[in-house]
Formats: structure tokens, sequence, C-alpha cells
């Protein structure tokens, strides 16, 4: 089977000399006194510290932020951007003592590191799923059964019509006016199936935290992931006679890059990807990871918590703005509604440590925070894929993420399990994960915004659950037939926490 397209794990080497403490609440702090003001500030900060990135957020606008500004200076750290939009402002520092220091500052409500490995120039390496490629025979067979007005490798595609898409493309393909971003490990817009869609205007390259809009600057580098192009095909791969067709061929997808050379999606460049997309009209946006380096924030550490602040108003401003956020439930197979988890991830840039957490106090962000829609994954067979989380009132809808072939095997033509897309190079390949469920979900949203103009984001996301098949929890799941159940699913057919509303059709997205 081939690796799972995971937003929950990265296998990532992290040399010993670079390794800190496994808690931020460890970082070596200096001695508690009360806080020296002016030039005596700036001449006592010690600047012998790993430098870290951070958010500081703040309560006011503009003359709060200039206040702040110059604490931060005091504080040994340097500004790299300030959202005053939203009051976060992204920080660098090598003084051990800045998050205490800064979070006494007047204006300021929280303050966090959003790391735990030391600002350090990355070495360019793949670190996404590996997808399993597509083979000459499987194509030529494709191209050989493909009807009239099918792309030649849409066959392949079982994914379409579980979600209707293929008769819904028959009445609407979407709208150019409407953009999904795909805010990821970047999107490779020289690929035929992606550049007629590409929206350059509306994509950058958010690692640092601060936009940079230099041209190709979202595409992934030679070595890293291909995981953002993967997404963006399975939205809105063209219908044009080449490789396969997205969930929405019709409308326009941007890349926002915000994973860095070795795949961390730091809170800095997450909170610029949604921000670049509010700022920039941008109707959806599909998010297929969760923010490293904690698989779950807790929003009573003063680290975490500031990170679950910063993303919190970032996404309620893109909503605000108009635009619909969708996320991916993760692979991990919790049941996110459980008062009780067991983290052994956490942090994931240095040294994990073994904790167990509520999630309801300890979101996975940004995809349990308020307004953001929450996708499973289902296989072809239309059950739950193995990996998927699940959980009552966090699942919003179901889509095809994909599952092993041995699990849920895919009616002809269609020969694998996995979700088949674009990929970097002009490439196809097949990949499985809730990051391939929150795409298609990201389709139909689409086609629902091309359909509705002018709808708000919260009716658009009463349609999509409105509009959804709803699907009941059936039998105990016992996904590889061994005897044991692998995981309860709770509610009724209309609600449950294995598919929420239900899967998505892209059918009465075009029709209602």
């Amino acid at each position: 089977m081939a690796h799972l397209a995971s937003r929950r794990t990265r296998a990532l080497a992290v040399p010993v000399g670079l390794a800190l403490t496994a808690s931020l609440g460890f970082l070596p702090t200096a001695t508690a006194t009360a806080a020296p003001t002016g030039e005596q500030a700036a001449a006592s900060v010690r600047t012998d510290g790993p430098k870290l990135s951070y958010v500081v957020n703040v309560r006011g606008g503009h003359g709060t932020v200039k206040n702040v500004k110059k604490a931060i200076a005091k504080a040994g750290g340097t500004v790299v951007i300030a959202y005053e939009q939203i009051g976060v402002i992204v920080v660098h520092s090598q003084n051990p003592a800045f998050g205490e220091t800064i979070r006494r500052a007047r204006g300021v409500e929280s303050a966090g590191a959003t790391r735990t490995n030391p600002i350090v120039p990355q070495a360019t390496k793949d670190i996404g799923s590996i997808a399993e490629p597509l083979t000459a025979e499987q194509a030529a067979a494709a191209a050989a059964e493909a009807k009239a007005g099918e792309d030649p490798l849409e066959p392949l595609q079982w994914s379409l019509p579980a979600i209707k898409a293929d008769k819904a493309h028959q009445k609407s393909l979407g709208s150019k006016k409407v953009t999904v971003a795909v805010i990821d490990t970047g999107v490779d817009d020289t690929h035929p199936d992606l550049a007629p869609n590409f929206d350059e205007r509306a994509s950058a390259n958010c690692v640092s935290g601060a936009p940079d809009t230099t041209a190709g600057s979202w595409r992934p580098a030679a070595g890293e992931s291909d995981h953002g192009t993967h997404v963006a095909g399975t939205i809105a791969a063209a219908k044009n006679g080449v490789g396969v067709t997205g969930v929405a061929p019709g409308v326009k997808v941007s890349g926002i890059k915000v994973s860095n050379p070795d795949g961390f999606f730091y809170t800095e460049a997450v909170v610029c990807g949604f921000l670049w997309a509010a700022e920039h009209g941008v109707e959806v946006t599909n998010n297929s990871y969760y923010t490293d380096p904690w698989l779950f924030n807790c929003k009573n550490d003063p680290d975490q918590g500031a990170l679950v602040d910063a993303l919190t108003r970032a996404v309620k401003y893109a909503e605000r703005k108009g635009t619909v956020n969708v996320a991916a439930a993760g692979n991990s197979r919790h049941d996110l509604a459980l008062d009780a988890i067991e983290d052994k991830t956490s942090p994931n840039d240095t040294e994990p440590v073994t904790r167990t957490i509520d999630p309801s106090a300890c979101p996975d962000i940004p995809t349990m925070l308020p307004g953001v829609v929450t996708v499973s994954a289902t296989g072809a067979k239309g059950l739950k894929s193995s990996y998927s989380n699940y959980g009552k009132g966090i699942i919003d809808v179901a889509a095809p993420g994909g599952d092993s072939t041995v699990y849920q095997t895919p009616e002809p033509p269609a020969v694998n399990g996995l979700i088949l897309s674009t990929l970097p190079g002009g490439k196809f390949g097949y990949k499985a994960g809730t990051s391939m469920a929150s795409p298609h979900a990201a389709g139909v949203v689409a086609l629902i915004k091309s359909k509705h103009p002018y709808a708000s984001p919260a009716a658009v996301k009463a349609l999509l659950t409105l509009q959804a098949d709803a699907k009941a929890c059936g039998e105990p799941y016992d996904i590889n037939g061994d005897g044991v159940i692998d995981a309860v699913c709770e509610g009724g057919k209309n609600y449950n926490g294995f598919y929420g509303a239900g899967v998505v059709d892209a059918l009465d997205a075009v029709r209602w």
C-alpha cells in the first residue's frame, strides 16, 4: 500500500546539536526581577539564546501596535511583520526570556514561540508523503475507457462519481470568478492541468510569515513536497483533454506556500496565508495540514495558547472578508470528541513528549477552530477511511480521501483505492488522507459559491451541510475484518461522528 498522505506525521531528523528541550516551558529564562525600562532594558537583554519566532497578539489598533513594537525592541525582538488588522505581530528573538518579558508589556494579550527548534538555514528535502505513481499501462487503459467529454484519466477517478461531480459537470464547471487558495506546501502552476486555472494574483510564499510575491515563489522547490500540487488538482484540474478532472474544473486555484523546506507549517506562515487569501478576494481556502509543532495546542500553555489566539484571529478575519475555510480532520484515527487523547508526537520539531490532552481545551489548529469546515475521509466503498479522525460535534462533512485498496476496492475501471491527482513536473499520482478529502469538499464549496456568488460564508456552509448526502453509522466498524472494532461511530443518520452531516454532493451544489 502507498504511504498515506498524512497531515499528521512528518519524518524529520533533527541534528543533535540543534535539539532543544522537549517543552517550551523548560527553555532557559532570565532570573525574575523588576522589569528594567528604556536604555537599561536594551542593555540588559540577553541575545545568547536560540533564535526563535514568536507571535505577539495585541488588543487595540494602530496606536497599541506601535507601542508594543517599542516594547518588542526593548525585549530583544525584531519585528518581521505586523498584521494590524488582526493585532498579530510576527517577531524573531534570541532572548531566552522574550516570551515571558513581552507578555508583561501593556497592550499584549498573549505571546508565544511558534517553534521549539531554532531558526536555522533549512536543508531542502522531501518530507511529503510518497505518491504512488500512475503507470503508463493504467493511463492507457483509462484513456481507452474515457467517454466523450471525459479527460483521459477520469475513468480512474472513482471519487468524482462518489460525490456526483461527474453529473455536476454536465450542468456547471464552476465560475472563473471563484478562487480556491491551496494553503499548503506550494503549487506547481506550470502543470498543464493547473496552468489554465491558476490565479497568480492570489498566490504567494508565506513561509517567513511575510508574503513574498516573487514570480514562482509559491511553487515547491526541487525535492520539496508534492502535497500542495496534488491537492490543487483535486480542486480545480482543468477539463481540457489532459490528465485528470477537478471537482470544480471551471474555478480558479491559487497557491499559498506555508511550509518550510523541511515541511513544517509554523503559525506565522499560516497566519500570513489566511491574511493573504482574505486580502486578495479568495472565496475558499483549503487547509490539509496541522500547524506545527504541536498536534494539539493547549490554551492554558502561554506559548501554545498564543498560537491558538493568533490563528483564531486570522481565520475569523478571513471569514469576515467572505472566505469559507475548509480543513482536513487528520489521519491519527482519533475520536476528537473524547475528553482525553494521548499525544506522543508533540513537539515534532525537536523531542516529542507523551502527554494526555483534552481536545476541547487543546484544539488541533486550524481544523478545530470555530467556523472552519472540518472534513473526514471516506474510501471507495463509502466507509470512513481507516486512518481518518472522527468525532461527533467535530466533523462537519465527509468526502473521498481514499483508503487501502485492500480495505476499500473501487469499482472498475478504477484500479486504485487512493486518490489520483496532479504532481509537479506535469506528472500524476495517487495519495490518500484527509488531506485528499478536504479538497473534494473545498471544490464543492467552490461550486456552491459559483452558483450563489453573493452568499455569505455562513450561508455557503449551511448549503454544504444541507446538500450533503446523509450517511448512517452502519455496521460496527471493523475496517480490516479482524473481528476487532476499530472505531465507534456515535449519532444518527442525519448527523454522526464519522460523516457529520453526510458526504458532500457536487450535483446539488450546482442545482440548488
